[in-house]
């Protein structure tokens, strides 16, 4: 089989997989999708009142009296919009070599729905690039490369978060790379996590790889998660030809990261 046909594949059993685990998480977690997004919204009122200097407490007056410049430069971890994100994306222009493209299905970002066991619950998320706490917005990019008998097929998140949220986002991730080692999820078999050496990126990363079963084919998979601020960078990285190799390029890691920070200075 020529590795532009695997390539096909692997992309196809990516989609089948991401658009059923986002379907049949959407339908039994809509509840809780709502309950996160009101708590999310009231947390980022709460903050927006703590920028502002409105506690209820008269820290408000305080503030207005206080001679504060208020052009002063933004909080560095008020979450970026989406357009924001747009602006901070990779595109094809950015790295050589690669194709960025928008992710379709994998950029659905369904519910959570409960993994078995528990302690795997934030690696299962990340496969839908979903959290706890919910990311405030966000986007995904698919990347191939352009040479056709690499058969990787990478996809890149941008996730923006309130303070304190990606660290937390982070923590639990780190977690259960340590505990986890096979799971289930919305129906599929994901087997083989381990994690992998701390690539020492942005604020704290995390990295570790899974073998997900979907729709009949053995996938590995390899991750990186990089905070920078309150934002994450999530990539995965999947090839069903080279297993023991799957990882996620380097250099488009590192691409991302330089453009989030000139973006966002």
């Amino acid at each position: 089989m020529s590795r532009r046909i695997t390539r096909t594949l692997v992309a196809a059993s990516v989609v089948v997989g991401l658009g059923c685990a986002s379907a049949c998480s959407d339908g039994g977690d809509k509840d809780k999708k709502a309950a996160r997004t009101s708590a999310t919204g009231q947390s980022a009122d709460k903050s927006k009142e703590k920028a502002n200097g409105e506690d209820g407490n008269g820290a408000g007056d305080k503030a207005k009296g206080s001679g504060k410049d208020s052009s002063a430069a933004p909080d560095t971890d008020e979450p970026l919009t989406r357009a924001q994100l747009k602006k901070a994306a990779l595109t094809t222009a950015d790295v050589k070599g690669y194709k960025v493209e928008g992710a379709g299905s994998a950029d659905l970002q369904g519910a959570s729905s409960p993994a078995g066991p528990a302690r795997c619950q934030p690696v299962a998320d990340m496969f839908l690039f979903t959290t706890d706490p919910v990311s405030r917005t966000s986007l995904s990019r698919g990347v191939t490369a352009k040479d056709e008998t690499n058969a990787s097929v990478t996809t890149l998140a941008l996730l923006s978060y309130g303070s304190g949220e990606a660290d937390d986002v982070l923590a639990g991730l780190r977690r259960a790379t340590g505990e986890c080692t096979a799971y289930r999820y919305v129906g599929y078999k994901y087997s083989g996590v381990k994690a992998l050496a701390d690539p020492k990126l942005g604020d704290e990363s995390v990295a570790f790889r899974l073998v997900a079963s979907i729709e009949g084919a053995e996938v590995p998979a390899a991750y990186t998660v990089v905070r920078d601020g309150s934002t994450l960078v999530a990539f995965s990285s999947m090839n069903m030809l080279d297993a023991d190799e799957v990882e996620v390029p380097a250099e488009l890691v590192e691409a991302q990261l330089a453009k989030l920070k000139k973006t966002t200075a």
